[in-house]
């Protein structure tokens, strides 16, 4: 009796110590980028979304803004469709656009939505480009041998925060799809990274989170030992430079400097694998992972 009573003890000190943290990210608005690839396991995916379900109970206002590039790939794969990247990013024309757009709206977002309702969550699926929320332009890579035209792929020119603050409102979470509207009304393809660092700018959000399947920035990326717990603006570019940032941790980390930057308060780098990693991350005093400060 007295170990199940000290199990029980336990569990209320860990209430107790995350109420000065929930006291203070009451009413404040968190933009979570939810990253397709890190979350391949139903269990992960479960975790993720029950803790931003518990975030919501509390009087958080998360805001998710997700990527679906491996379930892109299975589809072009499935119509036989050849995908060519420069920099990273999908050359994408109108046929590959539909298909991103068939998949991020009417399949990720569907399915994301469709989980936090069953968790006792009230979600919104919002298109970027049907809500007005990212104006964009082409993008043009730039590469060695000149400027690349990628087609169906959007810049952010402009954020216009009021749908989501008026979902927000309402207490419901946002589930922002990151499709841009061009001038010539058109949709285009967004780096989910970006669009979750422009949008957390524009709506002033407390933080901004990106789920990854990495524990966070290392100085050695093989060596879970060299884990930087905070990475100051100044820090980046020697950062980049020096190689300790490479591939998909770049986009992440900009747009965590532009979201600090623009006022938002910290962006922090964390492992989508571990369970619960949100929770800890925002409701501990160790916390796990990265962030990324001014």
């Amino acid at each position: 009796m007295q170990h199940d009573l000290q199990q029980y003890i336990d569990k209320a000190s860990i209430l107790v110590e995350a109420l000065p943290y929930i006291q203070s990210f009451r009413g404040k608005t968190v933009v979570v980028k939810y990253g397709g690839s890190t979350l391949t396991t139903e269990a992960a995916v479960d975790t993720v979304l029950r803790d931003l379900v518990f975030m919501e109970l509390v009087g958080i206002n998360p805001v998710i803004v997700h990527g679906g590039g491996s379930a892109i790939d299975r589809r072009l794969q499935e119509r036989h469709i050849e995908t060519a990247r420069v920099n990273g990013l999908r050359i994408t024309d109108a046929e590959t656009m539909k298909i991103v757009e068939d998949v991020l709206f009417g399949e990720v977002n569907a399915g994301l939505v469709a989980a936090i309702e069953t968790l006792g969550g009230n979600a919104v699926g919002v298109s970027a480009r049907d809500a007005g929320i990212l104006a964009v332009r082409p993008h043009v890579a730039q590469t060695p041998d000149g400027p690349v035209p990628l087609g169906y792929v959007g810049d952010v020119e402009s954020v216009d925060a009021a749908p989501l603050n008026e979902l927000i409102s309402r207490e419901t979470i946002p589930v922002v799809a990151p499709i841009g509207r061009g001038e010539d009304g058109a949709a285009y393809n967004v780096n989910a990274d970006t669009a979750a660092g422009e949008i957390a700018a524009a709506i002033h959000a407390e933080k901004l989170v990106f789920l990854t399947d990495v524990m966070g920035i290392m100085e050695d990326p093989t060596d879970e030992n060299t884990l930087m717990s905070t990475v100051h603006l100044a820090q980046v570019e020697g950062l980049i430079s020096s190689g300790v940032l490479q591939g998909g941790m770049i986009p992440k980390v900009l747009a965590g400097v532009h979201s600090v930057k623009a006022g938002v308060r910290k962006t922090h780098i964390i492992d989508g694998r571990i369970p619960h990693s949100m929770l800890l991350e925002f409701f501990t005093d160790e916390g796990v992972g990265t962030q990324v400060v001014q």
